[in-house]
């Protein structure tokens, strides 16, 4: 199963060029990296990103993080994945550019 996590475009070079990232300030303030499903990522974008058009939607597969990664409820009570750990860049599945539209942000062909 593939989870979501957004990054702002200078996170993701940062990332990139580090090869292994503790996440963005809120996944360092709350001590896990946030991600979001399929069927929770457009809502992550509209909640957290709504103005934000530089952005970068990276794929992972969730059974490839290992047992640092925990489902616990989030937003309306529902499951959200958590990384206790770094991710590294060989826990990319892809990238994908994140741009946003008139309407919102425009997912990439596949996403759910």
């Amino acid at each position: 199963m593939l989870i979501y996590k957004i990054f702002r475009r200078p996170e993701w070079d940062a990332f990139r060029a580090a090869g292994e990232t503790a996440g963005a300030p809120v996944d360092l303030a709350d001590g896990f990296i946030h991600f979001s499903t399929a069927a929770q990522v457009a809502e992550t974008a509209a909640k957290w990103f709504a103005t934000e058009s530089d952005l970068v939607l990276v794929a992972f597969n969730a059974d490839r993080l290992g047992p640092a990664l925990k489902w616990e409820p989030s937003r309306g009570g529902a499951l959200f994945p958590h990384l206790y750990r770094h991710l590294q860049m060989s826990d990319v599945v892809w990238d994908k550019s994140l741009p946003l539209g008139a309407t919102g942000h425009i997912f990439p062909e596949g996403v759910w």
